[in-house]
Protein backbone atom coordinates (compact mmCIF):
# COMPACT_ATOMS: atom_id res chain seq x y z
CA UNK A 1 0.00 0.00 0.00
CA UNK A 2 1.24 3.33 -0.93
CA UNK A 3 1.90 5.48 1.67
CA UNK A 4 0.95 8.56 -0.27
CA UNK A 5 -2.61 7.07 -0.52
CA UNK A 6 -3.62 7.11 2.81
CA UNK A 7 -2.33 10.90 3.31
CA UNK A 8 -5.41 13.34 2.63
CA UNK A 9 -5.27 15.77 -0.26
CA UNK A 10 -4.10 19.46 0.80
CA UNK A 11 -7.51 20.72 -1.05
CA UNK A 12 -9.74 17.84 1.47
CA UNK A 13 -7.80 19.21 4.27
CA UNK A 14 -8.39 22.84 3.68
CA UNK A 15 -12.31 21.77 2.90
CA UNK A 16 -12.69 19.87 6.29
CA UNK A 17 -11.05 22.85 8.06
CA UNK A 18 -13.22 25.50 6.32
CA UNK A 19 -16.32 23.67 6.78
CA UNK A 20 -14.98 23.29 11.27
CA UNK A 21 -14.66 26.89 10.95
CA UNK A 22 -18.03 28.02 9.44
CA UNK A 23 -19.58 25.77 12.31
CA UNK A 24 -17.86 27.02 14.50
CA UNK A 25 -18.84 30.49 13.54
CA UNK A 26 -22.27 29.91 13.37
CA UNK A 27 -22.21 28.36 17.19
CA UNK A 28 -20.92 31.53 17.83
CA UNK A 29 -22.95 33.46 16.42
CA UNK A 30 -25.58 31.95 18.47
CA UNK A 31 -23.87 32.06 21.21
CA UNK A 32 -23.47 35.90 21.23
CA UNK A 33 -26.82 36.58 20.19
CA UNK A 34 -28.02 34.19 23.31
CA UNK A 35 -26.05 35.98 25.38
CA UNK A 36 -27.25 39.22 23.91
CA UNK A 37 -30.72 38.54 24.54
CA UNK A 38 -30.13 37.00 28.39
CA UNK A 39 -28.15 40.04 29.18
CA UNK A 40 -30.36 42.76 27.63
CA UNK A 41 -33.52 40.55 29.21
CA UNK A 42 -31.45 40.42 32.61
CA UNK A 43 -31.04 44.30 32.36
CA UNK A 44 -34.23 44.77 32.21
CA UNK A 45 -35.48 42.44 34.91
CA UNK A 46 -32.76 44.39 36.98
CA UNK A 47 -34.37 47.79 35.74
CA UNK A 48 -37.82 46.49 36.69
CA UNK A 49 -36.53 44.66 40.38
CA UNK A 50 -34.80 48.63 41.36
CA UNK A 51 -37.86 50.45 41.04
CA UNK A 52 -40.65 48.08 42.19
CA UNK A 53 -38.22 48.28 45.40
CA UNK A 54 -37.75 52.38 45.14
CA UNK A 55 -40.27 53.47 42.72
CA UNK A 56 -39.80 57.19 41.08
CA UNK A 57 -40.88 60.76 43.00
CA UNK A 58 -40.87 62.82 39.93
CA UNK A 59 -40.34 66.48 41.16
CA UNK A 60 -42.28 68.00 37.76
CA UNK A 61 -45.58 68.13 35.53
CA UNK A 62 -47.77 70.21 34.30
CA UNK A 63 -50.32 67.65 33.25
CA UNK A 64 -52.46 70.40 35.20
CA UNK A 65 -51.78 73.37 32.71
CA UNK A 66 -52.61 70.83 29.65
CA UNK A 67 -56.34 69.96 31.32
CA UNK A 68 -57.13 73.56 31.33
CA UNK A 69 -55.79 73.87 27.69
CA UNK A 70 -57.24 71.10 26.38
CA UNK A 71 -60.55 70.18 28.54
CA UNK A 72 -60.80 73.56 30.20
CA UNK A 73 -60.39 71.64 33.43
CA UNK A 74 -63.69 69.59 33.06
CA UNK A 75 -62.85 66.11 34.40
CA UNK A 76 -66.20 64.97 33.22
CA UNK A 77 -64.86 64.53 30.04
CA UNK A 78 -61.45 62.21 30.17
CA UNK A 79 -60.55 58.90 31.31
CA UNK A 80 -57.07 59.95 33.55
CA UNK A 81 -56.37 56.03 32.89
CA UNK A 82 -55.46 56.85 29.02
CA UNK A 83 -55.08 60.79 27.79
CA UNK A 84 -54.78 61.17 23.87
CA UNK A 85 -52.73 64.12 23.37
CA UNK A 86 -50.53 64.16 26.57
CA UNK A 87 -47.37 62.34 27.53
CA UNK A 88 -48.90 61.79 31.08
CA UNK A 89 -52.07 59.43 32.47
CA UNK A 90 -52.73 56.86 35.01
CA UNK A 91 -51.69 53.94 33.08
CA UNK A 92 -48.00 55.44 31.93
CA UNK A 93 -47.19 56.96 35.41
CA UNK A 94 -47.52 52.74 36.21
CA UNK A 95 -45.41 51.52 33.68
CA UNK A 96 -42.62 54.40 33.98
CA UNK A 97 -42.76 53.01 37.94
CA UNK A 98 -43.91 56.86 39.02
CA UNK A 99 -45.17 56.14 42.90
CA UNK A 100 -45.23 60.13 43.28
CA UNK A 101 -45.62 63.51 41.42
CA UNK A 102 -45.51 66.50 41.96
CA UNK A 103 -47.82 68.41 39.56
CA UNK A 104 -47.72 72.13 39.24
CA UNK A 105 -50.10 74.36 39.34
CA UNK A 106 -48.92 77.03 36.95
CA UNK A 107 -50.55 80.66 35.56
CA UNK A 108 -48.84 82.52 33.02
CA UNK A 109 -46.91 85.36 33.93
CA UNK A 110 -49.39 87.88 32.47
CA UNK A 111 -51.64 87.16 35.51
CA UNK A 112 -49.65 88.74 37.51
CA UNK A 113 -51.39 91.77 38.15
CA UNK A 114 -54.61 90.69 37.24
CA UNK A 115 -56.56 87.31 38.43
CA UNK A 116 -53.13 85.14 39.05
CA UNK A 117 -54.58 84.27 42.68
CA UNK A 118 -57.87 83.01 41.15
CA UNK A 119 -56.52 81.10 38.53
CA UNK A 120 -54.27 79.55 40.60
CA UNK A 121 -57.16 78.60 43.20
CA UNK A 122 -58.38 76.79 40.20
CA UNK A 123 -55.71 75.09 39.18
CA UNK A 124 -55.06 73.79 42.81
CA UNK A 125 -58.95 72.53 42.41
CA UNK A 126 -58.29 70.23 39.48
CA UNK A 127 -54.89 68.87 41.28
CA UNK A 128 -57.34 68.07 44.36
CA UNK A 129 -60.08 66.92 42.02
CA UNK A 130 -58.29 64.71 39.87
CA UNK A 131 -56.73 63.08 43.20
CA UNK A 132 -59.17 62.06 45.42
CA UNK A 133 -61.68 61.00 41.96
CA UNK A 134 -59.45 58.50 40.99
CA UNK A 135 -58.65 55.71 43.64
CA UNK A 136 -55.07 55.25 41.93
CA UNK A 137 -54.44 58.74 43.36
CA UNK A 138 -53.83 59.67 46.68
CA UNK A 139 -53.28 63.55 47.60
CA UNK A 140 -50.58 63.87 50.12
CA UNK A 141 -48.96 66.63 51.95
CA UNK A 142 -46.19 65.30 54.47
CA UNK A 143 -43.23 63.07 53.82
CA UNK A 144 -44.95 60.29 55.84
CA UNK A 145 -47.99 60.34 53.77
CA UNK A 146 -46.03 59.81 50.80
CA UNK A 147 -44.40 56.82 52.37
CA UNK A 148 -47.90 55.27 53.47
CA UNK A 149 -49.09 55.49 49.70
CA UNK A 150 -46.09 53.80 48.46
CA UNK A 151 -47.50 50.80 51.37
CA UNK A 152 -50.72 51.14 49.78
CA UNK A 153 -49.70 51.08 46.33
CA UNK A 154 -50.79 54.61 45.20
CA UNK A 155 -49.75 57.06 43.05
CA UNK A 156 -49.34 60.21 45.02
CA UNK A 157 -50.30 63.42 44.32
CA UNK A 158 -47.94 66.43 45.73
CA UNK A 159 -49.03 70.57 44.48
CA UNK A 160 -46.81 72.93 44.07
CA UNK A 161 -46.80 76.09 42.75
CA UNK A 162 -45.33 77.31 39.71
CA UNK A 163 -44.39 80.96 40.35
CA UNK A 164 -44.28 83.31 42.89
CA UNK A 165 -46.09 85.80 41.25
CA UNK A 166 -48.99 83.60 42.00
CA UNK A 167 -49.16 84.70 45.58
CA UNK A 168 -49.59 88.67 44.58
CA UNK A 169 -46.59 89.44 47.17
CA UNK A 170 -49.19 88.11 50.27
CA UNK A 171 -47.90 86.55 52.88
CA UNK A 172 -51.47 85.52 54.11
CA UNK A 173 -52.05 84.23 50.45
CA UNK A 174 -48.94 82.04 50.56
CA UNK A 175 -50.10 80.62 53.65
CA UNK A 176 -53.58 80.16 52.83
CA UNK A 177 -51.99 77.64 49.93
CA UNK A 178 -50.26 75.94 52.55
CA UNK A 179 -54.15 75.00 53.98
CA UNK A 180 -55.06 74.01 50.77
CA UNK A 181 -52.20 71.41 50.31
CA UNK A 182 -49.54 73.36 48.63
CA UNK A 183 -45.85 71.89 49.71
CA UNK A 184 -43.36 73.98 47.54
CA UNK A 185 -43.75 76.90 45.22
CA UNK A 186 -40.69 78.17 42.49
CA UNK A 187 -40.10 81.65 43.95
CA UNK A 188 -40.35 82.91 40.42
CA UNK A 189 -41.15 81.13 36.33
CA UNK A 190 -40.30 83.60 33.27
CA UNK A 191 -41.23 86.76 34.54
CA UNK A 192 -39.38 88.38 37.66
CA UNK A 193 -41.89 89.53 40.40
CA UNK A 194 -42.10 92.09 42.46
CA UNK A 195 -39.88 90.42 45.35
CA UNK A 196 -37.58 87.62 42.99
CA UNK A 197 -35.55 87.92 39.55
CA UNK A 198 -36.11 84.99 36.99
CA UNK A 199 -33.43 83.43 34.74
CA UNK A 200 -36.12 84.55 31.70
CA UNK A 201 -35.96 87.99 30.23
CA UNK A 202 -39.36 87.99 28.31
CA UNK A 203 -41.02 89.77 29.92
CA UNK A 204 -39.67 93.27 30.96
CA UNK A 205 -41.13 93.73 34.05
CA UNK A 206 -39.98 94.69 37.55
CA UNK A 207 -36.50 95.16 36.53
CA UNK A 208 -33.80 96.08 39.48
CA UNK A 209 -30.57 95.54 40.02
CA UNK A 210 -28.67 94.48 42.61
CA UNK A 211 -31.33 93.08 44.68
CA UNK A 212 -32.27 89.42 42.97
CA UNK A 213 -33.79 89.04 46.21
CA UNK A 214 -35.57 91.59 48.28
CA UNK A 215 -36.38 92.00 52.20
CA UNK A 216 -39.94 91.08 51.23
CA UNK A 217 -38.30 88.11 49.17
CA UNK A 218 -36.58 86.87 52.09
CA UNK A 219 -39.93 86.80 54.13
CA UNK A 220 -41.09 84.73 51.84
CA UNK A 221 -38.29 81.75 52.15
CA UNK A 222 -38.27 82.60 55.65
CA UNK A 223 -42.23 81.90 55.87
CA UNK A 224 -42.25 78.72 53.61
CA UNK A 225 -39.97 77.55 56.07
CA UNK A 226 -41.61 78.49 59.03
CA UNK A 227 -45.29 76.71 56.99
CA UNK A 228 -42.65 73.70 56.28
CA UNK A 229 -43.18 74.28 52.04
CA UNK A 230 -39.94 73.23 49.51
CA UNK A 231 -38.06 76.52 48.35
CA UNK A 232 -38.08 75.52 44.69
CA UNK A 233 -35.40 77.60 42.90
CA UNK A 234 -36.09 76.10 39.35
CA UNK A 235 -37.15 79.33 36.61
CA UNK A 236 -35.10 81.83 39.23
CA UNK A 237 -31.82 83.90 38.07
CA UNK A 238 -28.32 82.86 39.70
CA UNK A 239 -27.93 85.74 41.99
CA UNK A 240 -32.02 85.04 43.27
CA UNK A 241 -31.09 81.03 43.73
CA UNK A 242 -27.84 82.12 45.54
CA UNK A 243 -29.43 84.15 47.86
CA UNK A 244 -32.17 81.87 48.92
CA UNK A 245 -29.48 79.09 49.44
CA UNK A 246 -27.85 81.41 51.60
CA UNK A 247 -31.38 82.37 53.23
CA UNK A 248 -33.04 79.70 53.53
CA UNK A 249 -32.70 78.01 57.21
CA UNK A 250 -33.85 73.79 55.09
CA UNK A 251 -32.85 72.17 52.30
CA UNK A 252 -33.79 73.67 48.81
CA UNK A 253 -34.73 72.18 45.04
CA UNK A 254 -34.34 72.80 41.80
CA UNK A 255 -37.53 70.71 40.94
CA UNK A 256 -36.98 70.89 37.31
CA UNK A 257 -33.15 71.91 35.77
CA UNK A 258 -29.97 70.01 34.24
CA UNK A 259 -26.80 70.88 34.12
CA UNK A 260 -25.20 74.41 32.80
CA UNK A 261 -21.53 72.98 32.01
CA UNK A 262 -23.21 70.27 29.82
CA UNK A 263 -25.76 72.71 28.42
CA UNK A 264 -25.55 76.22 28.62
CA UNK A 265 -28.74 77.42 28.76
CA UNK A 266 -29.95 79.94 31.33
CA UNK A 267 -32.63 76.97 33.19
CA UNK A 268 -29.53 74.92 34.23
CA UNK A 269 -27.35 75.29 37.28
CA UNK A 270 -23.98 76.15 36.56
CA UNK A 271 -21.25 73.70 38.83
CA UNK A 272 -20.50 77.09 41.51
CA UNK A 273 -24.19 76.92 41.82
CA UNK A 274 -24.25 73.43 42.69
CA UNK A 275 -21.55 73.60 45.27
CA UNK A 276 -23.80 75.96 47.31
CA UNK A 277 -26.75 73.51 47.06
CA UNK A 278 -24.28 70.50 48.33
CA UNK A 279 -23.63 72.50 51.30
CA UNK A 280 -27.25 73.15 51.93
CA UNK A 281 -27.98 70.00 51.49
CA UNK A 282 -30.46 70.45 48.69
CA UNK A 283 -31.13 68.42 45.21
CA UNK A 284 -31.46 69.16 41.56
CA UNK A 285 -33.95 67.20 40.19
CA UNK A 286 -32.78 67.20 36.59
CA UNK A 287 -35.08 68.14 33.64
CA UNK A 288 -35.42 66.06 30.50
CA UNK A 289 -36.31 68.49 27.97
CA UNK A 290 -34.02 68.57 24.96
CA UNK A 291 -33.72 72.13 25.09
CA UNK A 292 -32.12 71.78 28.56
CA UNK A 293 -30.61 68.82 27.52
CA UNK A 294 -28.68 69.41 24.15
CA UNK A 295 -29.59 72.80 23.68
CA UNK A 296 -31.41 71.74 20.66
CA UNK A 297 -34.95 70.24 19.59
CA UNK A 298 -33.09 66.73 19.47
CA UNK A 299 -31.73 64.73 22.20
CA UNK A 300 -31.31 61.26 23.53
CA UNK A 301 -30.77 59.00 26.27
CA UNK A 302 -26.71 59.15 26.27
CA UNK A 303 -26.74 62.96 26.46
CA UNK A 304 -29.21 62.99 29.75
CA UNK A 305 -26.88 60.70 31.30
CA UNK A 306 -24.58 62.89 30.71
CA UNK A 307 -25.98 65.32 33.11
CA UNK A 308 -26.62 63.01 35.58
CA UNK A 309 -22.90 61.87 35.51
CA UNK A 310 -21.81 65.52 35.32
CA UNK A 311 -23.55 66.68 38.66
CA UNK A 312 -22.58 63.28 40.41
CA UNK A 313 -18.82 64.35 39.56
CA UNK A 314 -19.85 67.87 41.19
CA UNK A 315 -21.70 67.02 44.33
CA UNK A 316 -22.45 63.42 44.61
CA UNK A 317 -25.45 61.02 43.47
CA UNK A 318 -26.98 62.12 47.04
CA UNK A 319 -27.82 65.56 45.77
CA UNK A 320 -29.93 64.35 42.65
CA UNK A 321 -33.57 63.59 41.27
CA UNK A 322 -35.64 63.72 38.82
CA UNK A 323 -38.02 66.29 37.55
CA UNK A 324 -38.94 65.32 34.03
CA UNK A 325 -41.12 68.82 32.89
CA UNK A 326 -43.93 66.52 31.09
CA UNK A 327 -46.55 68.53 30.24
CA UNK A 328 -44.34 71.78 30.49
CA UNK A 329 -42.09 71.56 27.44
CA UNK A 330 -42.71 70.69 24.03
CA UNK A 331 -39.59 68.35 23.05
CA UNK A 332 -38.17 65.28 24.61
CA UNK A 333 -34.86 63.06 24.40
CA UNK A 334 -35.88 59.92 22.01
CA UNK A 335 -36.91 56.86 24.06
CA UNK A 336 -38.15 59.37 26.57
CA UNK A 337 -40.95 60.61 25.09
CA UNK A 338 -43.76 60.18 28.09
CA UNK A 339 -43.67 59.17 31.68
CA UNK A 340 -43.96 55.89 30.28
CA UNK A 341 -40.29 55.56 29.53
CA UNK A 342 -38.45 56.32 32.92
CA UNK A 343 -36.96 52.49 33.56
CA UNK A 344 -34.63 53.64 29.80
CA UNK A 345 -33.38 56.12 32.12
CA UNK A 346 -32.22 53.82 34.64
CA UNK A 347 -31.00 51.53 32.45
CA UNK A 348 -28.95 53.72 30.62
CA UNK A 349 -27.42 54.70 34.30
CA UNK A 350 -26.79 51.02 35.44
CA UNK A 351 -24.67 50.33 31.58
CA UNK A 352 -22.78 53.41 32.94
CA UNK A 353 -21.91 51.78 36.19
CA UNK A 354 -24.07 54.00 38.50
CA UNK A 355 -24.39 51.37 42.12
CA UNK A 356 -28.24 50.38 42.79
CA UNK A 357 -27.80 52.37 46.17
CA UNK A 358 -27.45 55.37 44.22
CA UNK A 359 -30.15 54.99 41.68
CA UNK A 360 -32.37 54.49 44.86
CA UNK A 361 -31.00 57.80 46.21
CA UNK A 362 -31.57 59.52 42.75
CA UNK A 363 -35.44 57.37 42.19
CA UNK A 364 -36.58 58.53 45.31
CA UNK A 365 -34.10 58.49 48.85
CA UNK A 366 -32.82 61.83 48.36
CA UNK A 367 -36.34 63.70 47.51
CA UNK A 368 -38.09 61.95 51.24
CA UNK A 369 -34.21 63.09 52.84
CA UNK A 370 -35.00 66.56 51.65
CA UNK A 371 -38.85 66.75 52.69
CA UNK A 372 -38.10 65.27 56.12
CA UNK A 373 -35.86 67.79 56.70
CA UNK A 374 -37.87 70.66 55.56
CA UNK A 375 -40.57 69.41 57.67
CA UNK A 376 -37.88 69.37 61.15
CA UNK A 377 -37.32 72.77 60.38
CA UNK A 378 -40.80 73.49 60.51
CA UNK A 379 -41.33 71.52 63.57
CA UNK A 380 -38.23 73.51 64.83
CA UNK A 381 -39.87 77.04 63.96
CA UNK A 382 -43.30 76.01 65.21
CA UNK A 383 -43.40 79.10 68.34
CA UNK A 384 -42.29 81.86 65.42
CA UNK A 385 -45.57 83.82 64.74
CA UNK A 386 -46.84 83.76 61.15
CA UNK A 387 -44.80 86.73 59.23
CA UNK A 388 -46.49 90.16 58.89
CA UNK A 389 -44.55 91.74 56.33
CA UNK A 390 -46.25 93.46 54.06
CA UNK A 391 -44.34 95.08 50.74
CA UNK A 392 -44.75 98.34 49.89
CA UNK A 393 -47.35 99.87 46.86
CA UNK A 394 -44.37 101.35 45.43
CA UNK A 395 -42.90 97.90 45.20
CA UNK A 396 -45.64 96.31 43.75
CA UNK A 397 -46.99 99.00 41.54
CA UNK A 398 -50.07 97.06 40.64
CA UNK A 399 -52.76 99.67 39.54
CA UNK A 400 -55.00 96.60 40.35
CA UNK A 401 -54.53 96.35 44.48
CA UNK A 402 -57.07 98.04 46.08
CA UNK A 403 -56.13 101.00 48.48
CA UNK A 404 -58.18 100.30 51.41
CA UNK A 405 -59.31 103.99 52.50
CA UNK A 406 -63.63 105.55 53.01
CA UNK A 407 -65.24 106.06 49.23
CA UNK A 408 -64.91 109.66 48.32
CA UNK A 409 -67.95 111.04 45.86
CA UNK A 410 -65.72 113.91 45.53
CA UNK A 411 -62.86 111.88 43.66
CA UNK A 412 -64.44 109.86 40.27
CA UNK A 413 -61.75 106.79 40.86
CA UNK A 414 -63.40 106.34 44.05
CA UNK A 415 -67.25 105.98 42.45
CA UNK A 416 -68.64 102.45 41.28
CA UNK A 417 -69.16 102.12 38.03
CA UNK A 418 -72.89 101.43 38.61
CA UNK A 419 -73.04 105.02 40.35
CA UNK A 420 -71.56 106.64 38.36
CA UNK A 421 -74.67 105.09 35.88
CA UNK A 422 -77.33 106.34 38.59
CA UNK A 423 -75.19 109.84 38.80
CA UNK A 424 -75.01 110.22 34.88
CA UNK A 425 -76.02 113.70 33.15
CA UNK A 426 -79.66 114.35 33.00
CA UNK A 427 -78.88 115.32 29.33
CA UNK A 428 -78.36 111.48 28.80
CA UNK A 429 -81.89 110.51 29.67
CA UNK A 430 -83.30 113.42 27.90
CA UNK A 431 -81.33 112.27 24.54
CA UNK A 432 -82.48 108.61 25.02
CA UNK A 433 -86.30 109.64 24.88
CA UNK A 434 -85.63 112.03 22.10
CA UNK A 435 -84.41 108.82 19.89
CA UNK A 436 -87.19 106.76 21.05
CA UNK A 437 -89.72 109.37 19.86
CA UNK A 438 -88.32 109.68 16.10
CA UNK A 439 -87.94 106.33 15.88
CA UNK A 440 -91.99 106.16 16.53
CA UNK A 441 -92.29 108.92 14.15
CA UNK A 442 -89.63 107.39 10.93
CA UNK A 443 -92.44 103.95 12.04
CA UNK A 444 -95.37 105.90 11.25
Amino acid sequence: MRYEATMPSRKTVTSASSGLWMKSLKHLVVFSSLCCLISGYSERERVHDLMSRYPLIDGHNDLALQLRILHNNRLSQIDLHNVSKVATDITRLQAGHVQAQMFAVYVLCGAQEKDAVRLTLEQIDVVRRMCTEYQDLELVTSAQELRNSEMRHKIACLISIEGGHSIDSSLPALRMFYQLGVRSMTLTHTCNTPWAESSSKIYNVYQRQNNSLTHFGKAVVEEMNRLGMIVDLSHTSWDTAWAALKHSKAPVIFSHSSSFSICSHDRNVPDWLLHDLKKNQGLIMVNLHSKFISCSDEANISRVADHFDHIKNVIGAESIGIGGDFEGAVSFPQGLEDVSKYPALIQELLQRNWTENELADVLRRNFLRVFEEVERVRDRLSLNRPSEVQISVEEVQNPCRLVLRPPDPRRPSDISPSSRAQNGPKGLLILVILLMLSSLLMIE
